[in-house]
């Protein structure tokens, strides 16, 4: 069974946060900065929730908010899904797509390990799959 473990271990361990009284430009300079769609809130090292591009887009740009007046914490998702390193990558695939988001916090012990994107998982398994069949090309043309 393949793992979050794997997947975090092919990754540089990055993690990209604002606090929850940061205001919605500053989380967009900072994506736009490290070129990623999500950032995790964090107050004091503990995980408050999840910033992305389309809440980005369907709280603030359809409700004429501005990006420079409006504090995080109005428009992140609170609690985000999180998972841990020992869950299959099938889970996480099952996850993102029952519940339609592109992001998981990897916790453990209530400590934050990192995020798994959707990116991710696809890049993984892909990799995985060539593997697996380069192994079995080799296998029988042995």
């Amino acid at each position: 069974m393949k793992t979050v473990q794997q997947i975090l271990n092919t990754k540089p361990v990055q993690i990209f946060s604002v606090t929850e009284n940061s205001s919605v430009l500053e989380a967009l300079q900072l994506m736009m900065e490290k070129n990623v769609s999500a950032l995790l809130i964090l107050e004091d090292h503990k995980l408050q929730g999840i910033f992305t591009e389309r809440d980005y887009a369907r709280k603030i740009i359809l409700y004429g908010k501005s990006s420079a007046g409006t504090p995080i914490k109005e428009v992140m998702t609170p609690n985000p899904i999180t998972i841990v390193p020992t869950d299959s990558i099938d889970l996480c695939m099952q996850i993102m797509t029952d519940k339609h988001i592109r992001h998981l916090p990897v916790m453990q012990d209530n400590q934050l390990l990192g995020m798994v994107s959707i990116g991710d998982v696809v890049k993984f398994i892909i990799a995985d799959q060539k593997q697996t069949i380069s192994q079995l090309e080799s296998y029988i043309s042995s």
